[in-house]
């Protein structure tokens, strides 16, 4: 698969997953599980705030908010009994964080399929980071009116 252009922790993400051995990429997203940040007050509170990611086979909820300066925040919960759903979520709360509307809605459709995980996890789970990362632009995007 060609290597597409994304911003900065994306990249470097990618190239921390496929600096790796394939038996070992599964051990990297559970240490990314683990880093998953808590929700703030206000979606803790009120977890119906988060959109449910239909996608996963686990409950997860995520919301993305697009600040007064354009910047996005992405927030999610997964329950610590799913934690390659929790390592996606926390991947892509990792990525997002800082990014413009702009560099969100430009990201790749299919960067969850270039991190080199295919071969760790069913195509199945890989589909629940993509409708993550869809819902986040789709998101993103009705706040931007793009």
């Amino acid at each position: 698969m060609a290597e597409t252009h994304v911003p900065e922790a994306f990249a470097r993400i990618r190239e921390e997953f496929l600096a790796v051995p394939q038996p070992d990429r599964l051990q990297l997203l559970l240490e990314f599980s683990r880093e998953l940040p808590e929700l703030p007050e206000r979606y803790a509170a009120q977890p119906g705030l988060l959109e449910r990611v239909e996608e996963c086979q686990s409950p997860v909820r995520a919301f993305s908010e697009v600040d007064g300066d354009g910047i996005v925040h992405f927030y999610a919960s997964a329950p610590p009994e799913a934690p390659t759903t929790r390592g996606f979520a926390a991947i892509l709360a990792e990525g997002l964080e800082g990014l413009t509307a702009q560099e969100v809605l430009a990201l790749p459709d299919d960067y969850p399929f270039t991190i080199g995980l295919t071969e760790a996890v069913s195509p199945l789970r890989l589909r629940g980071m993509t409708g993550m990362l869809e819902r986040t632009k789709r998101q993103v995007r009705e706040q931007v009116g793009a």
